[in-house]
């Protein structure tokens, strides 16, 4: 398969299944480049891996081989289907999950790569055509589906079709700068025997459920990776940081946004009709961060139909302050405690992290004075 381009549009890209004749998915309609299909497979893998854990469809909204979203099927609640201009009780399971998804981080999901466990249907199709998104990976289209989408971005948007058939090699490999690498393929299924080990009593069932998401989305997210999951998708997904504690703060600081985002001084933001969704919500984002330049300032006051109410510190502690029954998951062990410390200020009721540093005990001990119950899994998950 002959790509757009390689990662950069000066580099040319090809495609060739690893096993003659069988490929792990088909392209419908359009021309992807080489990290589109690298959000394709990883997507894929993860809606697949969390449905058939979790028993329920499941969506993720991937942007540079990273997840910004991932969620199950689930209730909207009325500032996600706001945004979107759908009514939370009348939206289909495979939209839900796709929409809960997009709304953990919906800033960062401008511009994704969508990819749903199950076969596209109408509404979704309708959904994807209003959105900016520029493709989709699926195990299927719905009749008439995949012609809605081929004729969105004036016949850009790429239609990807998975094959939930298709058993990947055990090895895999890669070539960087004339060397081959090459590993096994990670064995271990998702399931609820990774929870086994806890630590402070058994996760109720509805943690171990986000714990289970969680481990599906930081197995594909390039590490270092943790996440923040409540009620069945991503509230925030820290990627590819150095250290674990600045991906711990990261995405810590995307879960408030999510939930400040519900807030009502933000929720009664009166924006112009003429301003964007898109620049609705970047606008809300940045008006919780609060950091605004002089021109973000004068170009905010434009958008508003009326002066943004007052959002002092003190509100903003109180209403995190209400903020609970978050799942925290982590790729790698925890190596120092303040992980847990942090994680703790953005609502953690339940940590899942392989276990076996050499502070695992002050971790533990951190877990137990903030009353956070402790998921050691024994199976580290980076993924490069």
């Amino acid at each position: 398969m002959d790509l757009r381009y390689g990662t950069n549009p000066q580099q040319h890209g090809s495609a060739v299944p690893s096993a003659a004749g069988r490929s792990p998915l088909r392209v419908l309609h359009g021309s992807p480049s080489y990290i589109n299909l690298l959000d394709a497979l990883n997507a894929w893998q993860l809606v697949r891996e969390a449905a058939e854990v979790l028993h329920r469809p499941a969506a993720a909204s991937f942007k540079h081989v990273s997840p910004a979203g991932a969620a199950v099927a689930g209730p909207l609640d009325e500032v996600a289907a706001g945004l979107y201009g759908v009514a939370p009780a009348g939206v289909g399971p495979l939209t839900s999950a796709y929409l809960r998804a997009r709304d953990g981080d919906p800033r960062s999901s401008y511009g994704d790569f969508a990819a749903v466990s199950h076969p596209v249907d109408a509404e979704l199709a309708d959904l994807l055509a209003r959105v900016v998104c520029d493709g989709i990976v699926a195990p299927g289209y719905a009749p008439g589906t995949a012609a809605v989408l081929a004729r969105k971005k004036s016949g850009r948007f790429l239609v990807m079709e998975a094959d939930p058939e298709f058993v990947p090699p055990r090895d895999e490999a890669r070539e960087v700068f004339g060397l081959r690498l090459s590993q096994r393929r990670d064995p271990v299924r998702l399931g609820p025997g990774l929870l086994a080990a806890a630590v402070g009593g058994e996760p109720p069932a509805a943690a171990a459920q986000d714990l289970l998401l969680g481990l599906a989305v930081v197995r594909y997210t390039q590490s270092n990776s943790v996440c923040y999951v409540r009620g069945g998708a991503t509230l925030g997904i820290g990627a590819g940081q150095q250290s674990r504690v600045d991906c711990t703060r990261l995405a810590g600081a995307k879960a408030d946004t999510w939930w400040l985002r519900r807030h009502p001084a933000v929720r009664s933001l009166a924006f112009r009709p003429q301003v964007r969704r898109q620049d609705r919500v970047n606008w809300q984002i940045r008006h919780i961060e609060g950091d605004l330049t002089p021109d973000e300032a004068a170009r905010l006051a434009e958008a508003l139909s009326e002066p943004a109410p007052a959002f002092s510190r003190e509100q903003r502690r109180r209403w995190l302050d209400r903020l609970e029954g978050v799942a925290f998951v982590s790729d790698g062990a925890l190596p120092f405690r303040d992980n847990v410390d942090h994680a703790r200020r953005h609502g953690v009721g339940w940590i899942a992290e392989p276990g076996g540093s050499v502070r695992s005990g002050e971790v533990e001990a951190a877990c137990r004075e903030h009353g956070i119950g402790l998921v050691r899994t024994g199976v580290r998950l980076f993924h490069h």
